[in-house]
């Protein structure tokens, strides 16, 4: 793959699209949200694991536009529900819930659960593909527990309670450039550019 280059990412969460775009700067690429399109087609999240949501949004992007293009999955895992919200992480308290919304669904099903048992990981699935090509996997996590009370205003979806013990913080407090280090986007992305060096 050439340096300097544009990718599509398959997302219109402009979120994503910041937090990509500053860990893409260190191989010079851009990408580009779907938002820069017209007439992309929506891809439905059907899968039931974040592999195949992800392989499903790149490959689907990645042959409407001939172009390169990274599909994303992620959600978050928590323990004491067995992994939910996991893949309907997005929409966990409905098909159009805020995020505010989710996470407050998230805080009354674990009403009454002790702090030790509100252990919980996002987790991130990434595949980037070539017009014709075979996808590229990686995936990442970071590990947390869910607090009982939000806190923060950065980031976005679960971030005002996922509670990160070694930085004794929430998510939603941390600032891009820490969040970046460890997100799980982030540990993703790494395998991903890992990977991409590899296969040159």
């Amino acid at each position: 793959m050439s340096e300097s280059r544009q990718i599509v990412l398959a997302t219109r969460n402009q979120g994503k699209v910041k937090e990509f775009n500053k860990l893409f700067a260190s191989l010079g690429w851009e990408g580009i949200s779907l938002a820069a399109f017209d007439d992309v087609p929506e891809v439905i999240e059907d899968g039931d694991t974040f592999e195949a949501n992800a392989i499903k949004k790149a490959v689907t992007i990645s042959t409407y536009l001939n172009l390169p293009a990274v599909g994303d999955d992620s959600g978050l895992e928590v323990d004491a529900l067995d992994g939910r919200p996991g893949v309907y992480s997005a929409r966990y308290a409905g098909e159009t819930a805020t995020d505010e919304e989710n996470w407050k669904k998230l805080l009354h099903e674990l009403d009454g659960v002790p702090q030790e048992k509100r252990t919980a990981r996002f987790r991130c699935t990434l595949a980037l593909v070539e017009p014709g090509g075979q996808p590229l996997i990686a995936t990442g996590s970071c590990e947390g527990i869910i607090a009982t009370q939000p806190a923060g205003t950065n980031g976005f979806g679960y971030d005002p309670v996922f509670y990160l013990p070694e930085k004794q913080k929430m998510m939603a407090e941390l600032s891009a450039e820490e969040k970046n280090q460890i997100s799980h986007r982030a540990m993703a992305m790494q395998e991903l550019l890992r990977l991409l060096q590899e296969n040159r």
